[in-house]
């Protein structure tokens, strides 16, 4: 598919748009609407800038694909959102022109629209759900549900028409929130309009967790986050950085010494996961949690303001199917990779990562490599070459083929005996997801956990310890920023509850 400038597709909009100005629209009209295509930037030239690639929908666009909306009575896609944001009542008022009236809508249920719009995998949840979607048998074809909502909340935004959530009369409680990634801040906000004081104990510099520890500036502006936490800070919630629960404090402590009457966890999943072959201690290999957070939270492409050093490669691989491969790869290019493969084990259509995501990377230029996984990672092993020596030369891949499916439906990859082969490279992503942060549950015996090391929780996230509760990646494991505010949610609700007794 060749690229489209934002003027071209608004241009297709304007022609749609006046086929259907001024018209009653019946379901058969709206199903021959055609699906507005997000505009984004040139490919080969964003795949060396940091700016954001997709460009968001023009006020027509977004007209146009609201229209696409057939306003189903039983509303399944809001069965599939894990806030429950009254979808087709938010589009309708973007269908009428009404953006600020449908920001508004989505904020009763959802905090975070212009995070949740750019970076939740709608085609899963509840794009997955809708009718549209249902008809054309492809959940890729329905409602763009996500691409709406961050449109009315960037407009929101880019107009100052932003207002902090009322605040509830003041109850004299205080409320703890360890991690400020999308349930803390969720758990932060819920907590706060009830009328508690908050505060949110964060071990970085920054708030955001993942959102900006994790996902790259060219997919989610660090600005939109640092918005929505200068928001809450409006609302009187309090931040305080560099503290790192578990070693500078306890959960503990912040219960009886910092006198707080309630606590959420929501450090999240930041053990990243390794294949356990051998090479991986060599020289240029990194967890895509390092590679990543070094080049977001602390801007190593930014070579004129930041010190932060990082691995200058010409040939970086990937190893993993993910949303993070993908961030990994696209980072990698950016900070200047001349060539740059992803390896896969299984073939594209089992990949689990966004298909706009990989469709993103391919074409900046990124090259897919299915059905192979590593082994083995090589080095250059003599100790005379002082340059060399202990660093990554390539990866020994094994060639597979698709067999039976597995418990989750996805074919298993079998081997394919005596395909060893050699992937020349300097440096090594592995991006294979990551296990729950195991610091607070190792210095809180308190708070059980399961085999995995999640953190147990009941229906109402209440953990095993009393006054705690739970929610986000920290229980899941490796989920979903929607998902994470969907266990903050019915968190701060239990919260909310049990202080009020």
């Amino acid at each position: 598919m060749s690229h489209k400038t934002i003027d071209e597709l608004n241009k297709i909009a304007l022609e749609e748009k006046a086929k259907i100005e001024g018209k009653e629209l019946k379901n058969p009209d709206r199903m021959k609407i055609p699906q507005m295509e997000m505009p984004s930037g040139e490919p080969l030239v964003r795949a060396r800038q940091m700016t954001e690639v997709a460009l968001g929908y023009t006020a027509e666009q977004a007209v146009v694909e609201a229209q696409r909306c057939l306003q189903c009575k039983n509303a399944p896609c809001v069965n599939g959102c894990p806030v429950n944001v009254q979808i087709p009542t938010f589009i309708a008022e973007v269908a009428k022109g009404n953006f600020k009236g449908a920001v508004d809508i989505i904020k009763g249920t959802n905090l975070l629209p212009a995070i949740c719009g750019r970076v939740c995998p709608q085609e899963k949840q509840c794009q997955g759900q809708c009718t549209v979607g249902k008809v054309y048998k492809n959940a890729e074809k329905s409602v763009s549900i996500g691409r709406l909502e961050r449109f009315v909340a960037d407009y929101e935004r880019n107009n100052n028409l932003t207002t902090a959530p009322a605040v509830a009369a003041p109850t004299g409680k205080k409320v703890a929130v360890v991690g400020s990634g999308p349930a803390g801040l969720t758990v932060a906000a819920d907590c706060r309009r009830a009328g508690h004081d908050v505060t949110v104990f964060e071990a970085f510099h920054k708030a955001g967790g993942v959102m900006v520890y994790g996902i790259p500036e060219f997919r989610l502006p660090k600005a939109i986050v640092q918005k929505e936490v200068e928001n809450l800070e409006k609302m009187g919630v309090k931040f305080e950085y560099n503290t790192l629960v578990g070693r500078t404090t306890s959960v503990q402590q912040i219960l009886t010494e910092k006198g707080f009457d309630a606590a959420f966890v929501g450090t999240g999943a930041g053990l990243p996961k390794f294949f356990g072959i051998p090479g991986e201690n060599l020289i240029g290999v990194f967890s895509a949690n390092e590679y990543l957070t070094r080049a977001n939270l602390m801007k190593a492409y930014d070579t004129e303001h930041a010190d932060t050093p990082y691995f200058h490669a010409k040939t970086v691989v990937v190893c993993g199917g993910g949303n993070v491969a993908m961030d990994g790869a696209r980072m990698a290019l950016r900070l200047g990779a001349e060539k740059v493969y992803v390896v896969y084990r299984r073939s594209r259509v089992e990949m689990p990562a966004r298909r706009e995501e990989v469709d993103h990377a391919e074409e900046e230029g990124v090259e897919f490599k299915f059905l192979e996984n590593p082994v083995e990672i090589l080095g250059y092993d003599d100790p005379a070459d002082k340059e060399t020596f202990g660093k990554v030369r390539a990866v020994k891949c094994l060639s597979y083929e698709l067999g039976e499916p597995d418990e989750k439906g996805r074919r298993r990859p079998v081997e394919i005996k005596g395909s060893e082969h050699e992937i020349p490279c300097d440096a090594v992503i592995v991006a294979l997801g990551n296990n729950s942060n195991p610091l607070i549950p190792a210095t809180t015996p308190e708070i059980k956990v399961d085999d995995h090391g999640h953190i147990t929780v009941d229906e109402k996230q209440a953990t095993s310890m009393t006054k705690v509760w739970a929610g986000g990646d920290i229980v899941l494991g490796a989920a979903t920023v929607i998902l994470a505010m969907g266990e903050g949610r019915k968190a701060a609700a239990s919260i909310n509850e049990y202080l009020a007794k």
